[in-house]
Formats: structure tokens, C-alpha cells, sequence
């Protein structure tokens, strides 16, 4: 039969267990006999010899017990001793008789063993394997002999490890012994490494390699090479600890031969579902130079960083983030070979702890933010900035009300936001401090009268100082050495005075919209329907002139010509004064949306039908300010966007003024009174977008069937592409035009091209770049070159011109347990420490 339970074991342990003195159970558990249930199979014969208590499978055998399963040509088990043999069957067919066939495969859990002979014991859990072979996820050894001495403690004799699947490997590593521990470790000795079967002439004394991918504690390789300042190096050696399943440590540090080092240090936290981060803290020393060189050839810089990353769910309505980092000026600039690194302007730091309260709709957000200026050493910090909102809801609505017969004092709505900042600025020696807070308040309503939406609104904003600036005319005597004399010459002083202040503003403003349609259905050329959307909307906005001395947020003082100035006394505070001017203005807003709607094809049976195509948008606006004293009308604004298929988009906006200049000068008079027309273009861009691949234009390639009959091969002639080669191009090109006055024009021009494509499976190209039309110029070029070796990988960076020039070249191995054997070589900017 195909499965046969070995029934009478059970027997033979129930009489055993009636003539034997009655044993302590504990130990009897403890003991490691056969104490489950044997499933059995052959394909010739299965023998059970009751009064020896073996059994015998002939052919094409398998035998099951717990996790274990083996399958072989002749298997033989004593339930005696516990011991189990397996042998293949000589392969007949083969007439040199040094073939086998059905050699033993043993699974254990996940393990896979393979051998010419096998013999294993159940009770001590060791065995022997002859010509073995040990499959695992991404690696496999191999030995002429395996010992099993323990339950997961292999040794080897005439041993081989490798990561490369194929039966004859890339790349392999031989020794005379080993010793494997599962899931953890394989150690050997005079190590040979194996490239295309040829032996890498030096041996390695002793090797440590994991058994399986994770992390594992060890050394990290150091990378050598050349730098033209600093000579000779070795970059990134250290040691890596994998201190536990949630956190690591890296400890890493360079050498240049030219006194130059560097230390650096990473540590890492993880707790799934719950938080990560990491800190590290990094030290350089870069000396160029030699030490006989005179000063003026020789620099040493010290250099350091600490940065921390943190991200926590507390719960779904609480987060943690936190992105700090802390640096010394130049240390990207000298350590850092990223193209954003080295070209970036300032660092940015951000940690904010935010919460929700979505029953009432209420959030609370604590931030605090550095950024330090790399060229000037400027730093700004605001620490706290504290925010509380209040979403949009409606006091005068009850529960249960009715968005059809809703009265209009429901459709009242109310928004409350507030802030707290105390920030401090150092501009070279000198350090300013500023604190304040400022509440929001907005009402609105949006009542429908006929086909026009009505949209009141005021806005109240009140804000909370504790200081206010004074400026001063004051004389200072100053000396002139030139004429040994001294003078007195004006000089306003700019003075902080503390004392709490409250600057209160509003805005009322009126908003009145509706849309129009207009539908045109030519019913040809493919097409149903062209639809014209238009969008017009006006609102007049209301503002008094709070530099008034009614309001008493602005001073005077009088300049050295004895003319008086007007000065806001808030506007050094974190949320500024309250701005000059009375605005009561109406604006004009005109949006248009294009559409077209192709036929319902005849096999179409959806409602819908056809497809809907958006052709433009393009939105016009100008407003006129009638309490302005001068220059009332604004610019006209025109803004466009349109999207051709899925290969093209195009956006821009254009500026247009009303008013007239003499020379460079503006002047209070329209272009239409001088006979220049109604308007002259101030300002004029556009975008154009693509991105363009080989599955857009001739689509994903497809499996083919199974069922060959039903392919047609001139239909799949035509279906086929003449390039298949996957490939992908984006490209972007941008164009501005600036004339701030009519003799005044600047034009910034560009081509932004990134393109990827593999020749083959495991060639790989990007190239990108952009090209300057104004300078004429290649801007950053980049070219990336990747090859699949198989066991190995290939990787060159290479920026052909520019200040940043250079290039890295890098062969390493795949396996994540290799990664470090590698060899590289760079140049250039590339030529800083190794990552």
C-alpha cells in the first residue's frame, strides 16, 4: 500500500511497557527514542522483521517521522537502536558502473541534505553523510564527508560554500574543514576563494561565514585607493554588532597617508510597528598637504557631525518624527561624495510631535526647527513652535439637520487657529531673540441664491509681543585720522523695547461664483461632444489702513535730510506687524475648463461610453484696488495647463501690467493713454513634460500561450516591436522670461533628460543631464553603468565634466554576507571616504 503505519511499534511499546518495571515518565520523554507515528512507502518492497524489530524499503522509498521526510533507493531502520541507513541504487544503464541513482534526500524542517549515503541516529540525533550536498534559501556546502554531532552542528570534510545556484558555481569557497552551524555560522580554515573554478592563489587563514541572510556581528572591510590631496587610504574599517533583533552598531574609521583620519559611529534602533531611528556621530581630521610643505600649501580642517532620525507611532493619533542634524560648516563639503550634499546650502532640522483629536476636531502640533546657513554659519532655531487647530465647524447647526432645508444662519462656519514661537537668530557674533503668539480667527458662510454660490467672510488676527522696536537719529562724534578732527555724524539706532503689545487686524471680504456650460456635438470624426466649462467668480475685500496713528502700530522718526519716516514698531517680530495700505478691492476671476468626449464604440455596452478628455485649463485674473493712492489696477494673470494623452504636459503662466514706464522708472499712467497699447508683458513661462518607455509605446511584453495551436505566427510577427529594448526617457524643458522693465530682459532656458535602458537582461544604463541654452552649456552630467554578473555585480558612476567631475568603479559580490569582498577604484569627487 502506498502509506504503511507501522502499527505493531505500538504493540511492541505496550508490552515492553507490561513486562519492564514502571520507569520515571519525565525521562522516558527526555530520551529521544521513536515516539510518534512512522509513515513508510516503496515502490518494490517493504519488509518488517518482528523479532528484530527492522524494516526494510526497496525502490523509490520514503519514510516520514515528525519534521523529518527522507527519500532514497534502499532504506533500512532499526527501531533498536534508533539508527536509519539510506543508500542509492547503482544505475545499471551506465556501463562504467560509477553512476547511482536515487540517492538519499533529507528533509529536516527547512533543511534539504543530499549524499551518495546516509546514516543518522534518532535517539542522539547525529549522523553521518557521504558525498553530501546542503541546499538553503540563497546558499549551499558540499563535502566529500559530513558528521552531524549535534542537532543543528555539522563537520565537514574537503568542504565547499557558495551562494551562486548553479550546480557548478561562479564563485565558490573551499577548505579542508569545517564546521556548520545552522542558521548561524559556517567556520573554516585555509580558505581557498574559487573564481570560474580557478583558485585565487593566497589562502585566507580562518573564515567566519553566516549560514544565513540578517545581520551578524563582524568586521567591515575597509576600502582602499588614492586621493591626490591626501594620499593614499583605507576608508570604512571597523567592526559591525548586531547587539539584538531591534538594535545595531557600526564602528568605522578612515586612514589618508598624509595624517588625515576620520571616526565615525552609527547606531540603530527598530521596533516594528511601533518606532525606528538611527544616531551617529562622525569625526575628520583632513590634512592636505605634505608636512614639509610650507603653511601656505598646507591646511588642516576638523570636521564633525551628529545627526539623529526618529520615527514613532504612539498611536494612530499621535506621531513622532524627528530629523536633526548638526554639523560643522564644511564637513559635506569635504566628506560627503552625494551630489545634493555637496551642492546643498543649508542644513534643515525638524523634530515635531503631533496630536488629533478627530472627535472634535481639534490637533495639536509641537515643532522644533534649526537651519544653519553652510556659507555664512548663520543659524536660525525656533524652539517651541506650538500650533492648536480647530477644524472648520458650525455652532448654529443642530444635529439632526437637513443639508436641504438648512436655514442660513447653519451654513455659518467657524475655524480657529493658534500659534506660539520663540525664535532665536545668530547672524555672525550677534544673537537675537524673539518670542510671540498669534490667534486666527475665520467666519464664513456659503448660502446658494439661484445659480450663484454667495461666500462671506471675516478674517480676525490678533497677535501677542513682549517686544517692539524703537528707531532712533542720534548724533555720534566720530574721529577722522586723516585730519586728526573729530565730527558728528547722524546715525539711527535701532533699540528693543520691552513691553507686551497686541496688534489686532481683520479682512472682510465677499465672494460670488457660478458655472456655465456650453456644449457643441459635431457627432464626427470620432468625436461626440466638445463641453466649454466656465467659472467666473468676483469678490470684493475690505481692509482699513493700519499704519493710521488711529491704530498706533506704526512711529516716526526723522532721517538726516530732517524728513520724517514712517516705520512699523512690530516688524522684526516672529509674526510681523500689520502691514500699510487700505485694500478695497474687487477681483475678478475667470476660470476655463476645455473637455471633449470621444464616440461610444459599437462594442462598447457600458451607460457611459466614449472617453472624456480634459483639453485645457486656463484661468484669468486682475483685480482693482480703489483705496490705493496710485497703481490701483494689478497685473493681469493668466495661468494654462493642458495634458496631451499620457505622453506630454504643458503648463505656464504669463504677467501683464497696465502702466506706463519712463525709462526704468515706473510711472502712474496706462499704457493705453500713452498709445503703447493695453498692456505690455512683465513676465512669461512655460513647462513641457514626457516621459516616454518602450511598455508605453508598444506595451507590456505579454507570456505566451500555452496552447500552441492557437497562435497565429504572422499575427504575432506584426504584433512585435522592431526595438524591444526596455527603455524609459523623461524629459523637461523650462523657459522663463523676466522684463521688470520694458529695456530689462532675463531669460533663463533649460533641458532637463534622464534616460534608462538595458541593452540586455543584465545591462543596465542611466544617463542624465541638463543642457543650459543661456550659458551653452552641460549642466551635471551623470552617466551609471550596472552589470549582472550573477554572483558578482558591476557598478560605474561617472560624471564626465564639471566641477564635480570623477568617477567610481565597483565589483562586488551579490550575497549580502559578501558584500565587503569588492573592488573599487575612484577618482575625483568620488575620491572621499568610502559608504
Amino acid at each position: 500500500m502506498k502509506y504503511f503505519l507501522i502499527a505493531i511499534l505500538l504493540f511492541f511499546s505496550t508490552l515492553q511497557a507490561q513486562t519492564e518495571t514502571p520507569r520515571d515518565t519525565t525521562a522516558e520523554k527526555t530520551g529521544g527514542e521513536i515516539d510518534d507515528v512512522v509513515y513508510a512507502s516503496a515502490s518494490d518492497s517493504l519488509i518488517f522483521t518482528v523479532s528484530s524489530k527492522k524494516m526494510y524499503l526497496f525502490g523509490q522509498a520514503d519514510l516520514k517521522y515528525k519534521d523529518i521526510e527522507l527519500n532514497s533507493g534502499l532504506i533500512n531502520l532499526d527501531y533498536n537502536t534508533n539508527d536509519l541507513e539510506a543508500f542509492g541504487i547503482e544505475d545499471t544503464s551506465d556501463t562504467a558502473k560509477v553512476r547511482w541513482k536515487e540517492t538519499p534526500v533529507l528533509k529536516e524542517g527547512f533543511e534539504v541534505y543530499e549524499g551518495s549515503s546516509l546514516k543518522y541516529n534518532f535517539k542522539t540525533q547525529r549522523g553521518f553523510i557521504s558525498m553530501a550536498k546542503n541546499r538553503e534559501k540563497d546558499s549551499r556546502y558540499e563535502g566529500e564527508k559530513v558528521k552531524k554531532v549535534e542537532k543543528n552542528i555539522y563537520f565537514i570534510e574537503h568542504g565547499m560554500f557558495t551562494t551562486c545556484e548553479l550546480d557548478t558555481p561562479h564563485t565558490y569557497f573551499t577548505a579542508d574543514q569545517m564546521k556548520v552551524i545552522q542558521k548561524d555560522r559556517i567556520i573554516a580554515r585555509w580558505i581557498f576563494m574559487n573564481i570560474a573554478g580557478v583558485p585565487f592563489p593566497l589562502p585566507l587563514p580562518f573564515g567566519i561565514f553566516p549560514s544565513e541572510g540578517g545581520r551578524k556581528s563582524g568586521l567591515i572591510i575597509p576600502t582602499y585607493g588614492q586621493d591626490a590631496r591626501r594620499g593614499q587610504y583605507f576608508n570604512n574599517f571597523g567592526y559591525f554588532w548586531a547587539i539584538s533583533d531591534y538594535m545595531d552598531l557600526s564602528l568605522t574609521g578612515d586612514y589618508y597617508s598624509k595624517g588625515g583620519y576620520g571616526l565615525h559611529s552609527r547606531f540603530r534602533y527598530s521596533k516594528r510597528y511601533s518606532f525606528d531611528g538611527s544616531f551617529t556621530a562622525d569625526f575628520s581630521k583632513i590634512s592636505i598637504g605634505e608636512s614639509t610643505d610650507p603653511l601656505s600649501k598646507r591646511s588642516e580642517v576638523d570636521d564633525w557631525n551628529l545627526s539623529w532620525t526618529h520615527s514613532q507611532t504612539i498611536n494612530p493619533t499621535t506621531q513622532l518624527n524627528a530629523n536633526l542634524r548638526f554639523s560643522s560648516s564644511s564637513y559635506l563639503q569635504n566628506n560627503s561624495i552625494n551630489y545634493n550634499d555637496i551642492l546643498s546650502q543649508n542644513i534643515i532640522s525638524n523634530a515635531t510631535f503631533t496630536k488629533r483629536w478627530d472627535e472634535s476636531g481639534t490637533s495639536l502640533t509641537i515643532n522644533y526647527s534649526r537651519t544653519q546657513k553652510l556659507q555664512s554659519g548663520d543659524v536660525t532655531e525656533s524652539l517651541p513652535s506650538l500650533s492648536f487647530t480647530k477644524n472648520l465647524f458650525y455652532p448654529l447647526r443642530g444635529e439632526s439637520s437637513d443639508p436641504r432645508t438648512q436655514k442660513w444662519y447653519e451654513q455659518i462656519g467657524v475655524s480657529y487657529n493658534a500659534n506660539l514661537l520663540n525664535r532665536k537668530t545668530k547672524t555672525g557674533d550677534k544673537i537675537d531673540k524673539r518670542a510671540g503668539a498669534q490667534h486666527r480667527l475665520q467666519i464664513n458662510a456659503s448660502p446658494k441664491i439661484g445659480y450663484f454660490n454667495i461666500s462671506p467672510s471675516i478674517n480676525y488676527n490678533e497677535k501677542w509681543y513682549n517686544k517692539r522696536i524703537k528707531i532712533e537719529n542720534v548724533k555720534i562724534t566720530k574721529y577722522d585720522p586723516e585730519t586728526d578732527t573729530e565730527y558728528e555724524k547722524d546715525t539711527l539706532i535701532t533699540r528693543d523695547i520691552n513691553e507686551y503689545n497686541f496688534v489686532r487686524t481683520f479682512e472682510m471680504s465677499l465672494t460670488a461664483s457660478t458655472k456655465l456650460y456650453g456644449i457643441f456635438q459635431p457627432g464626427m470624426l470620432g468625436i461626440e461632444a466638445f463641453r466649454h466649462t466656465l467659472q467666473p467668480a468676483i469678490s470684493y475685500t475690505y481692509q482699513p489702513d493700519f499704519s493710521d496713528d488711529t491704530w498706533g502700530y506704526y512711529d516716526y522718526y526723522t532721517d538726516s535730510e530732517g524728513k520724517i519716516v514712517k516705520y512699523d514698531k512690530f516688524r522684526n517680530e516672529v509674526y510681523g506687524g500689520a502691514g500699510s495700505g487700505k485694500r478695497q478691492s474687487i477681483n475678478l476671476k475667470i476660470g476655463n475648463v476645455f473637455e471633449m468626449k470621444t464616440q461610444k464604440d459599437a462594442s462598447d455596452t457600458s451607460e457611459s461610453g466614449g472617453n472624456k478628455i480634459q483639453l485645457l485649463n486656463l484661468d484669468a485674473s486682475v483685480g482693482y484696488n480703489f483705496a490705493s493712492e496710485e497703481y490701483k489696477l494689478s497685473n493681469l494673470n493668466l495661468s494654462f495647463r493642458t495634458q496631451i494623452g499620457q505622453y506630454l504636459s504643458f503648463n505656464g503662466s504669463s504677467a501683464y501690467t497696465f502702466y506706463d514706464y519712463e525709462g526704468d522708472t515706473k510711472v502712474n499712467r496706462f499704457l493705453v493713454s500713452a498709445g503703447k497699447g493695453l498692456f505690455r508683458l512683465s513676465s512669461f513661462s512655460f513647462t513641457v513634460n514626457t516621459n516616454l518607455s518602450s511598455d508605453k509605446l508598444y506595451g507590456k511584453k505579454e507570456q505566451s500561450s500555452d496552447d500552441s495551436l492557437n497562435v497565429n505566427p504572422e499575427k504575432e510577427k506584426l504584433k512585435k516591436p522592431a526595438y524591444t529594448i526596455p527603455w524609459d526617457l523623461s524629459l523637461s524643458y523650462s523657459y522663463s522670461l523676466n522684463k521688470r522693465t520694458p529695456s530689462e530682459t532675463n531669460i533663463v532656458s533649460n533641458l532637463n533628460a534622464n534616460l534608462s535602458f538595458s541593452l540586455t537582461e543584465n545591462w543596465r544604463f542611466i544617463v542624465r543631464g541638463s543642457y543650459d541654452f543661456d550659458r551653452k552649456q552641460f549642466t551635471a552630467p551623470q552617466i551609471s553603468i550596472y552589470r549582472d554578473l550573477h554572483c558578482w555585480e558591476f557598478n560605474l558612476i561617472w560624471n564626465p565634466i564639471g566641477t564635480y567631475r570623477g568617477f567610481r568603479f565597483e565589483l562586488r559580490m551579490k550575497a549580502p554576507e559578501f558584500r565587503d569582498i569588492k573592488v573599487t577604484r575612484s577618482h575625483g569627487v568620488f575620491s572621499g571616504r568610502g559608504y
